[in-house]
């Protein structure tokens, strides 16, 4: 019986993967959640899954919640927390724990830009690098911005505001966050992805313009596109409430999505689905409804 641990489940990713899991049919007996707070997983208590209380930072307290564990489902540290410790400390405890297998959740990278995204990017060359020369079988998935959440990019009320951010028609491929969770229950349910690395871009590209196009025609009210300077777009965020160093790193993401970094369409994610991913028409479709 394969035990199967997934971190972060009370983030919207980890839970929807343990809860994809379950709709595989893994019985609930097997699936393991991850939680710095036991209590807020009530939910996944009620279908029968254990629930283990471990923080990144504690490195006992992973060896304790990894006991037992075969599959592991490392679900990235947000920024502004050392993400690289506490990925070290995971993988460091699950291969001293004997687990044998696991699957980690990267960012996006466009082959040979360069490109560092502050908070991102060296933590997750370093994550990589430490999960291959650990021994253990690996998978690496890597991430396109999620599709449910790009308001966050161009703001909460594009009909009223229009959409101002630096870039102009820069594409990318993005998926939601339910898409990424099911295709990692995918992963974990299923042989033959050790040692694999999987780039899950959407299967539609869009950009900046063609998100105002698209708000625009799904109710028949303009929403202007104005591409902007990126420190008048900081300027902006700021005026919000946000930290500067907040808002610079949303930034960095608007500039990587106008330079191409999250644009690569491999097709690994409509193969692990068994279908192509929502377009952001759809998506947008039946959150205005």
């Amino acid at each position: 019986m394969t035990k199967i641990l997934v971190t972060g489940t009370t983030g919207v990713v980890g839970k929807s993967t343990v809860e994809h899991l379950l709709k595989k049919g893994i019985p609930a007996s097997q699936l393991i959640g991850l939680s710095r707070k036991k209590e807020s997983l009530e939910d996944l208590t009620a279908k029968g899954v254990e629930v283990r209380v471990g923080d990144y930072f504690d490195y006992n307290s992973l060896l304790h919640a990894f006991e037992g564990v075969d599959k592991v489902m490392l679900t990235s540290a947000i920024a502004f927390t050392d993400r690289s410790t506490q990925h070290y400390n995971a993988i460091t405890a699950a291969r001293q724990a004997g687990v044998k297998h696991v699957v980690y959740m990267s960012i996006m990278r466009k082959e040979g830009s360069g490109r560092i995204m502050p908070e991102v990017t060296e933590s997750d060359l370093f994550t990589e690098q430490v999960l291959k020369s650990s021994g253990l079988d690996y998978t690496i998935l890597y991430h396109p911005p999620f599709a449910d959440l790009l308001s966050f990019y161009y703001g909460p009320n594009p009909y009223e505001s229009g959409i101002k951010v630096p870039a102009n028609h820069g594409k990318m491929a993005p998926a939601t966050r339910d898409e990424l969770a099911e295709a990692h229950a995918e992963i974990l349910s299923t042989p033959g992805h050790e040692n694999k690395t999987y780039s899950l871009g959407g299967s539609h590209a869009v950009s900046f313009s063609d998100i105002a196009n698209i708000l625009t025609e799904i109710k028949g009210q303009s929403v202007s596109f104005t591409a902007i300077r990126a420190e008048e777009y900081i300027d902006g965020i700021v005026a919000q409430g946000v930290a500067r160093h907040v808002a610079e790193f949303i930034t960095g993401w608007v500039l990587a999505i106008e330079g191409g970094e999250f644009e690569y369409q491999s097709g690994d994610l409509e193969r692990l689905l068994g279908r192509k991913t929502k377009t952001f028409r759809e998506l947008m479709e039946t959150t205005l409804a």
